[in-house]
């Protein structure tokens, strides 16, 4: 532990002293944010809470109260992580929260922050005409998304796909965590490889979307998720092109796709100038989420099937 951290297990001792020392050092250290948080002074507070076990509800009440030794080395070795490795917070608290519930992060998945949570809280008002009874999320790292559907959605059945055995281990035990296990079910596959039968009534993914030229200059901490949830081809759009193609195929007949391509909704755009995409509009920020129906989906199956031969 380097001198600076070993005088602030030493004398720091409360609660707000630990805030204040974190956030400082991570000023200093020209930190990137974007995991849960958008500055040092929350990435302090959350690592500080988690390093005393405490929720976030209960910030007020604990401000003052002094730290014991071992809460301290710990809470030091936490902020030298994240300084040393570029780690995100979530990480190293194993946590991280998605439409206001706690979900569980590994490594092997996406650190939740999509803003169709703000949607999914709203029933997805006014862009689904009636609550969905069978939902597939695909691409679905930790759960997040599915699971907060299942909830808002309370007699919905849902299903959690994803490539990646180690990140359905990962949702596995975010459904134990929500107690929905009656009604959400996982299933390992490549797109629909292994999903040949099944119809929904809405699909919806927060797949890889990064571009080639984005991966290349990803700041630290975003490097550190997985690759396998954020490549995608040069324009970033390579599975949303399988999906553009095959989802039409897996939707009951009123059902809808929803899809989140971020950055490269302008790719899309330009992949496909003749036809008007509906995105989706957001009160706390994010953008780059469109929505088409099993009925637009078949109108424009032609063009999709024309420009998605190399998915």
């Amino acid at each position: 532990m380097s001198d600076i951290f070993d005088e602030a297990v030493e004398e720091l001792q409360t609660f707000v002293d630990w805030v204040r020392f974190g956030a400082s050092r991570f000023t200093e250290a020209n930190l990137f944010y974007g995991h849960g948080t958008d500055n040092p002074w929350d990435d302090a507070v959350a690592l500080t809470l988690a390093a005393v076990h405490t929720p976030f509800d209960r910030l007020g009440q604990i401000a003052h109260a002094k730290l014991t030794h071992s809460e301290r080395v710990h809470l030091a070795r936490l902020f030298q992580r994240r300084i040393n490795e570029r780690m995100p917070v979530p990480y190293l608290t194993g946590e991280a929260y998605f439409a206001g519930l706690k979900f569980k992060v590994t490594h092997d998945v996406l650190i939740p922050r999509s803003p169709l949570g703000e949607k999914i809280e709203e029933y997805f008002e006014p862009y689904l005409p009636q609550a969905p009874e069978r939902i597939l999320d695909m691409c679905t790292g930790s759960g997040c998304i599915g699971i907060a559907c299942a909830l808002a959605f309370e007699t919905a059945e849902v299903v959690l796909s994803d490539i990646s055995a180690a990140a359905l281990d990962v949702a596995a035990d975010n459904i134990q965590l929500h107690h929905v296990g009656d009604r959400v079910s996982l299933c390992l596959s490549d797109g629909f490889a292994n999903l040949v039968d099944e119809q929904f009534d809405l699909i919806v993914s927060n797949p890889p979307y990064v571009d080639a030229q984005e991966m290349a200059n990803l700041p630290a901490e975003f490097a550190r998720e997985p690759k396998l949830a954020l490549e995608s081809g040069e324009d970033g759009l390579d599975f949303t092109r399988m999906l553009l193609r095959q989802a039409v195929g897996h939707l009951n007949d009123g059902g809808h796709l929803i899809v989140e391509v971020g950055n490269s909704w302008v790719a899309l755009e330009e992949l496909f100038p003749e036809i008007k995409f509906t995105w989706i509009e957001f009160q706390r920020g994010g953008g780059g989420v469109f929505i088409f129906s099993k009925e637009e989906l078949q109108q424009h199956q032609a063009l999709f099937d024309a420009r998605g031969l190399n998915s």
